[in-house]
């Protein structure tokens, strides 16, 4: 019996979360009130108070999402047997895994948002998701397209998010329609979050990065851009840089968890996103 732990990313938000853990645990209340201290603003107020229109905003959305994750993994009491989290995921995956501080890592993530934000303003670009068509259509079709569009989240069988330059994710989604897809649509997102226009973020964050001590997990880490077990500090660091300019492999990572004898997956955070992909996954 092996237990992972799975983290979820962007849009799994919603008002109210995580108040439950504030009002019931002292130990939550106390992370969550440095959290508010490390950040500079109350960000527990628009969590538990705040509109979706408030939450949507990049700057809390990621913080939100990680304080609430980091702080049900940890009053869980215990490392899991291999962690992993999508997208934006994989920072509360780290802390869990004892290779992150929780005070580095919502630092980290704080710098993530503010780059990523500051990227989407200024190189603008959108995302889509593609539905019922194999991975290998989608590869085909983002390479045949005219100017930057690359598969983004391979998030279960039959369920791709490509990410790019306007027009080459408009010319990939009709592409798509054409091939078979039973849906192609653009996402409400601020960005090609996972492409090559991501490229000046990346750059950003690299400084953060670079000046955090990360140490050994204390567990493996699945990580997105290798969809593989990575223990090494240096390789991990890589990888978390990487990942803003490359596709989350979740389908590959969960599919690598279950062949090295993960039997149970624990989703932590808001939502229940990664559960629904998961059972596809496992199928």
């Amino acid at each position: 019996m092996k237990t992972a732990y799975v983290f979820p990313g962007q849009g799994s938000q919603f008002p109210g979360m995580a108040k439950d853990l504030y009002d019931s645990s002292s130990k939550a209340r106390e992370l969550m009130e440095n959290a508010n201290d490390i950040l500079g603003f109350r960000l527990t107020d628009i969590m538990f108070n705040g509109s979706d229109e408030e939450l949507q905003a990049t700057s809390v959305t990621q913080p939100a999402i990680f304080l609430h994750s980091v702080v049900q993994a940890l009053e869980s009491g215990r490392v899991p047997d291999m962690a992993a989290g999508h997208s934006l995921g994989e920072f509360s995956a780290l802390v869990a895994a004892k290779a992150l501080e929780f005070e580095d890592g919502l630092r980290l993530v704080a710098a993530r948002a503010a780059a990523m934000q500051k990227c989407c303003d200024k190189v603008p670009g959108i995302m889509a998701v593609v539905l019922a068509l194999p991975d290998e259509t989608v590869e085909e079709i983002c390479a045949a397209s005219d100017g930057t569009v690359i598969p983004a989240n391979y998030n279960c069988p039959g369920q791709i998010v490509i990410s790019g330059e306007a027009e080459a994710v408009r010319q990939a989604c009709a592409m798509a329609k054409e091939a078979g897809a039973k849906r192609a649509l653009p996402l409400k997102v601020g960005g090609a979050f996972h492409s090559p226009l991501m490229e000046p973020a990346r750059q950003e964050l690299s400084r953060a990065i670079d000046s955090t001590n990360f140490k050994t997990p204390a567990c493996p880490v699945y990580q997105n851009v290798t969809a593989k077990a990575e223990t090494d500090p240096q390789t991990i660091k890589g990888n978390l840089l990487k990942q803003l300019t490359s596709p989350v492999r979740w389908t590959q990572s969960v599919r690598a968890m279950l062949s090295d004898g993960a039997t149970d997956f624990v989703e932590m955070g808001p939502g229940t996103v990664l559960q629904g992909l998961i059972k596809r996954i496992a199928e």
